[in-house]
């Protein structure tokens, strides 16, 4: 029994904090995201989630913080070309769906944005038009944080519009009806969950903060529905 008890303790203290944890208040980037073995992926839900890692031991539970900013990359299909407008996929049939669901829709549901980004043209690498500058896109980042710690000010434990519970969504992100039937569609069409709602509404919150909109408008609505593409049902086509 004391060899046991030891050897117990031995294990929790010798328990160290993973990628996850140690991302905790930065980033995490995951490349090539399907290449990843879905028992790691499936294990992000938690602290996707909750924010929090939580290792359990016997009688023993230990959490380390995990608050980061998942960022993840990866290709339509195996050989990159599927949907490519000039290049034709070399994908057997029904290579690109088993390629893409090694990504389960439960971990896509808790990521809040879903960019599906084209290749560039030629045109557009040397066409010489200048694009926003990085110190404009700062500063009104800056505006928009500025704007949700005072919106936040009485909840020390919540800093950003992403960290609201579901109760406080509903307090914050009201929509007008045109936005409520806008919404209504999306969910029914797109087969949204509960947690998808949740997300488009807080993804439009900040939207409209950085447009330094008090109101959640439509325009800010509809862009943030259009960052849900891949929790539709056969997303690969």
């Amino acid at each position: 029994m004391h060899v046991a008890s030891k050897f117990a303790r031995t294990n929790v203290f010798d328990t160290q904090p993973g990628e996850i944890s140690l991302a905790h208040n930065g980033v995490l980037f995951l490349d090539e995201l399907p290449e990843f073995k879905r028992t790691v992926l499936e294990v992000m839900r938690q602290p996707l989630e909750e924010r929090r890692v939580t290792i359990s031991r016997a009688k023993v539970s230990i959490d380390f913080p995990a608050n980061f900013m998942l960022i993840a990359s990866m290709n339509p299909c195996p050989c990159g070309y599927y949907n490519h407008p000039e290049k034709e996929c070399v994908c057997g049939p029904g290579v690109v769906q088993r390629y893409l669901n090694k990504v389960s829709g439960p971990l896509l549901d808790r990521i809040d944005l879903h960019v599906e980004v084209t290749p560039v043209t030629f045109d557009q690498m040397t066409e010489t038009r200048r694009s926003e500058d990085s110190r404009t896109i700062q500063e009104r980042v800056a505006q928009a944080r500025q704007q949700q710690a005072e919106r936040f000010r009485e909840f020390p434990e919540i800093h950003s519009n992403a960290m609201m519970p579901s109760q406080m969504v509903k307090d914050i992100c009201r929509i007008d009806a045109a936005g409520l039937t806008l919404l209504k569609t999306a969910m029914e069409r797109l087969g949204l969950s509960a947690r998808a709602y949740d997300r488009i509404l807080k993804v439009a919150r900040t939207i409209a903060d950085l447009a330094g909109s008090d109101e959640i408008q439509l325009p800010h609505l509809a862009e943030a529905i259009q960052y849900r593409s891949l929790d539709r049902e056969g997303w690969a086509g």
